[in-house]
C-alpha cells in the first residue's frame, strides 16, 4: 500500500527540525475518503455529497499510537464516517487534514477498496491505516 507525507507537511518538518519554523501540529485532524488517492503533492477525487463528512480525530497517542520502527504509524482506534444518504462509489484512500473543510493535506495513504451503498457506514478498524514516513 502507498502513502506518506505530503509536500507541505515535508517542508514544515524541515523548517521545524532545521530551525528556520517552529511547527505546532493541530489539535484535531481530519480524516478523508478518496475515490482517487492523492499523491505528496495533493490531488486525488475527495468524496463528495450524499452525507459525506470528513472525520474530525483528536490528535493524541490514542488515536495515533507511537510509531512503529521508525518509519511506520497506524491508527489506534476505529474511524467511523456518516451513513451515506446515496452511492459514493468506489473508495480506495484516506487523506488527513488539518481543517474540516478545504485545509492541508498531511498525509495520505491507500485503504482497501470498498464500494459505499446507500445508508453504508464506513468504519476503518484500527491498524486500516497505515502512514509512512519517506
Amino acid at each position: 500500500m502507498a502513502g506518506s507525507k505530503s509536500n507541505y507537511l515535508e517542508a514544515k518538518l524541515l523548517d521545524h527540525v532545521l530551525g528556520a519554523a517552529v511547527y505546532t501540529p493541530p489539535s484535531i485532524v481530519y480524516a478523508a475518503l478518496y475515490s482517487v488517492a492523492p499523491d505528496d503533492t495533493g490531488g486525488g477525487t475527495e468524496i463528495s455529497g450524499n452525507g459525506y463528512a470528513r472525520v474530525p480525530v483528536n490528535n493524541d497517542l490514542i488515536n495515533w499510537p507511537l510509531a512503529s520502527g521508525t518509519t511506520t504509524k497506524v491508527n489506534g482506534v476505529y474511524f467511523t464516517f456518516p451513513a451515506a444518504t446515496a452511492s459514493w462509489g468506489t473508495i480506495a484512500a484516506i487523506g488527513i487534514f488539518d481543517a474540516a473543510t478545504s485545509g492541508n493535506l498531511l498525509y495520505w495513504a491507500d485503504i482497501t477498496s470498498a464500494t459505499v451503498n446507500t445508508s453504508d457506514i464506513v468504519r476503518i478498524a484500527p491498524s486500516g491505516i497505515t502512514i509512512t514516513s519517506d
